[in-house]
């Protein structure tokens, strides 16, 4: 399941995934609150804490998020992912290379940070 972080800044787009996570999660969720925000500031502040593993997204899910990141390209800006697990820790950095913007990864204890940065593009003193 996706859901929206609230109480975020409100040049930022979060969300938290836990459990299994769909393709109906990416339609009903993140697909609108995207638009939304690329309509409203012509860029995207992303940040996905990830309490899932990458076994817990179907294919279809999978298929959502890679349509995201190519529809929208041009308007990635800051990109946080918050995750304890390396092994998404590890992709975010490789996968971040091809691709625009500025990615970040953080520890879930540092979630308060990466909001920060996310919304700032530095972090907390």
């Amino acid at each position: 399941m996706i859901t929206k972080i609230p109480q975020t800044p409100e040049n930022i787009v979060a969300f938290k995934a836990s459990g299994e996570i769909t393709k109906k999660d990416y339609e009903n969720c993140v697909i609108p609150e995207i638009k939304a925000k690329v309509n409203q500031f012509h860029e995207l502040n992303f940040l996905f804490y990830l309490d899932s593993t990458l076994g817990d997204f179907s294919l279809g899910a999978m298929v959502e998020d890679a349509a995201i990141g190519i529809k929208n390209l041009i308007n990635w800006n800051r990109i946080a992912i918050v995750t304890d697990q390396a092994s998404i820790r590890n992709f975010t950095e490789i996968f971040s290379v091809i691709m625009p913007g500025e990615y970040e990864t953080f520890h879930v204890e540092d979630l308060e940070n990466a909001i920060y940065w996310c919304a700032n593009g530095n972090e907390k003193d």
